[in-house]
């Protein structure tokens, strides 16, 4: 149950609000862009852990390897993570800065930030077991920002992600999947439980929250498929990480001191043994894209 828990850690995210609108007092000005703001753990951590003190960290290689200029930036992944390429989706910027540690200009403030942590989990013990950014102080931080008073909130579009299909992750694999590393089925149905559980919860949320419009967005079902039939979408590999042996490896274990990388990382699935890759990223958003278009829009 241990390894359950952990993956549930590094996959509980992910809440964007994305859509702001700008207002001076109580008067509406005309619409800025609209702005993403990003709250979540490592999926959609861009590097807000490089200013804490803690272990769950990836700046420094192989991490950034296919990002610009190869810079380990914070990034959980080789490249673009789920919010960068979501925001370029939407025509707001191409990436989505840390709100710590970073010197952010006007615009980028105006245009969203992430306050996502590494680890966070949405109970503020598991935050504390590494010492991230618990859900409640990424809230907290929250507040300080709209207190820079940039913006104010116009109407509110929120998406929550679901939990993926965990009993496939290369490290659950390794530790629950026998000698074979097979899915772990009794994983995978944990997932799907909080999943239900998740999707209704949201539903009377939308009910109670006139205002507000919450999306539950299904990343379980496509990623499954993603998993199992790896060819269809020109991956080569869907058991194993592209870092190290593909099959433990992640964040300070995923090195390049001590662990080589797979040459074309586009090929791989995942890029550690948690975290997906750029490519497996962008299948993902589009496939939102094509089911919650008029969401988003």
């Amino acid at each position: 149950m241990d390894s359950m828990r952990a993956a549930f850690i590094t996959f509980l995210h992910v809440a964007i609000l994305s859509s702001l609108a700008c207002a001076k007092g109580n008067n509406r000005t005309s619409p800025r862009p609209p702005a993403i703001v990003v709250f979540g753990d490592s999926i959609v951590d861009p590097g807000n852990n490089n200013a804490i003190l803690t272990t769950v960290k990836c700046n420094f290689p192989p991490y950034g390897k296919d990002f610009v200029h190869q810079q380990a930036t914070g990034r959980f992944s080789n490249g673009k993570i789920p919010s960068d390429l979501m925001a370029s989706v939407l025509g707001i910027k191409e990436y989505v800065p840390a709100y710590l540690g970073t010197k952010l200009s006007a615009q980028e403030l105006i245009t969203g930030v992430s306050f996502a942590s590494g680890g966070c989990g949405f109970d503020p013990l598991t935050a504390d077991l590494v010492s991230a950014i618990s859900m409640e102080d990424q809230l907290n931080l929250f507040k300080e920002y709209k207190e820079k008073k940039l913006y104010h909130l116009g109407a509110r579009k929120i998406s929550v992600v679901s939990a993926p299909p965990i009993g496939c992750l290369p490290s659950q694999r390794t530790l629950a999947g026998g000698i074979e590393r097979i899915c772990n089925p009794t994983y995978n149905q944990a997932a799907v439980a909080f999943n239900s559980r998740l999707s209704n919860e949201m539903q009377k949320l939308n009910n109670t929250l006139p205002r507000t419009r919450i999306l539950y967005v299904d990343l379980y079902t496509p990623l499954l498929d993603i998993i199992l039939h790896p060819l269809k979408y020109g991956f080569v590999e869907s058991k194993r990480g592209c870092c190290g042996t593909g099959t433990f490896e992640v964040t300070l274990t995923c090195n390049s001191l001590t662990t080589l990388v797979c040459e074309d990382a586009s090929k791989y699935v995942f890029w550690d043994s948690y975290h997906p890759t750029e490519r497996a990223y962008r299948i993902l958003i589009s496939n939102v894209v094509q089911r919650y278009g008029a969401f988003i829009n």
